[in-house]
């Protein structure tokens, strides 16, 4: 899922990072030159250390989890068909699976409507709010039915009926960590201005540093991917907090050992709601066993983007989002445009892709204090992962596990009027509706 770069205007932020981390056992970042060829995700015991499990399964641990049950090891591509070969042959030994560049930002910048990169259009300087200017509630962002600090995103945020859940959820988000786990962001871009968790929390896989700055070129990429993610779910949820973690490149791809210890990292630091917009077309044991870490273990909500390929088959993790416990607090989110049809870009699947949200021409934050555009299902994933921030920042009327069900319960109807006929029961049970989500998790 190679994110494509459009632009309209200069756009902004798409997917965040987070970082990963343990309890007993510190992770150590994989520098960029000792990037593991595979990865697994073995069982460990209290009495294991990074020494003795590389010792046992010939590699180099990246992660150790103990409280989770389980490390990930990295091993070269020789020692990895070893493992492989033994566990095909005795059948319950864990499987290496590719590391590198496995998974990929999906995006799409806009600029004139062509696929220019960036070049010609006229690049508009942030002009909406930081905190400072949303601390005043609902009302100073809102004017006579216009969304005032970024005008551009009046029609999808009227779609969702976020004015509306403004006026329900006052708090705003306050209080609610959200990890955005990406390319991280322009750390000095104004719409982040008191909304970045503590600098001591932030972190950078591919730098191997705690400094999540992008790198990049506007144009070119995965650059300003990150950005755009972290600045819609802080229009959504102007209150919320920041939490960066870069695990993707400038390019837009990322390990499967970075973004599994972002996600425990995340956990780690007390975020409430991880947003994944990024993906991969290959099934993750490593990804599978962080999330559900997270949402079973820690009850933390993970929203993933289900990719932009227009594809029959949704990405992988968004893919598990449905599965048994671990679907209780995930959401796997497609695109729609603002006549609520499906994206023609966004992947589709029965019974793993469970809400859609708006996705194109999203206007927010971009590298060098922009304001750019972007389209893909990196750009829905944060809309709702900032819905669930507005959520966790009231007291809920449901029980914790059941606050993504009824967010997708609680979705408008994609098919009335023939409308996404040739995709019937394969856009999930409807767009995001915030007012009538609120309304139901919510206690008043």
């Amino acid at each position: 899922m190679k994110p494509q770069l459009l632009v309209r205007t200069a756009l902004g932020l798409c997917t965040a990072a987070l970082i990963a981390g343990c309890n007993q056992a510190s992770t150590v970042p994989t520098a960029q030159s000792e990037r593991p060829e595979y990865v697994m995700s073995v069982p460990v015991t209290p009495q294991d250390t990074p020494q003795t499990l590389g010792a046992r399964y010939g590699g180099r641990v990246v992660e150790l989890n103990a409280e989770a049950g389980f490390a990930v090891v990295g091993l070269d591509a020789g020692a990895a068909k070893t493992r492989n070969l033994r566990a095909q042959a005795l059948g319950d030994e864990p499987v290496a699976e590719p590391n590198i560049d496995q998974f990929q930002a999906g995006g799409i910048a806009l600029m004139g409507g062509a696929r220019s990169m960036w070049a010609g259009g006229a690049r508009s300087m942030w002009a909406g709010g930081a905190r400072s200017m949303w601390a005043g509630g609902a009302r100073s962002m809102w004017a006579g039915g216009t969304y005032a600090l970024v005008p551009e995103n009046t029609a999808p945020f009227k779609q969702i009926l976020l004015e509306k859940a403004h006026a329900l959820a006052p708090g705003l988000g306050a209080g609610v960590k959200v990890a955005v786990i990406d390319t991280g962001i322009d750390l000095a871009h104004p719409a982040f201005i008191d909304s970045l968790a503590p600098a001591t929390e932030w972190k950078d896989y591919v730098g191997n540093d705690a400094l999540p700055q992008e790198q990049g070129v506007l144009g070119v990429g995965g650059h300003g991917h990150g950005t755009a993610v972290a600045g819609i779910v802080l229009q959504v949820a102007p209150l919320a907090t920041i939490l960066p973690i870069r695990v993707l490149d400038s390019d837009g791809a990322g390990d499967t050992d970075h973004v599994a210890s972002a996600i425990y990292y995340a956990v780690e630091k007390g975020a409430r709601v991880i947003n994944l917009s990024l993906g991969s077309v290959t099934k993750s044991d490593v990804i599978e066993q962080a999330v559900k870490y997270a949402t079973e273990k820690k009850n933390v909500l993970v929203v993933s983007s289900a990719g932009n390929d227009n594809a029959k088959t949704i990405t992988f993790p968004a893919q598990h989002a449905s599965d048994g416990a671990d679907g209780e607090r995930s959401l796997s989110v497609g695109s729609v445009n603002a006549l609520d049809l499906k994206s023609s870009f966004s992947n589709y699947q029965k019974d793993r892709l469970e809400l859609m949200a708006p996705g194109e021409n999203i206007f927010t934050a971009g590298p060098d204090g922009l304001l750019v555009s972007w389209s893909g299902t990196s750009m829905a994933a944060p809309i709702v992962a900032g819905g669930l921030a507005l959520a966790l920042g009231q007291t809920l009327a449901v029980p914790l596990k059941d606050v993504t069900k009824k967010m997708a319960e609680t979705g408008q109807d994609l098919y009335n009027n023939g409308r996404n006929s040739a995709y019937k029961d394969l856009l999930g049970k409807g767009r995001l509706d915030l007012e009538k989500f609120l309304t139901n998790a919510v206690k008043y």
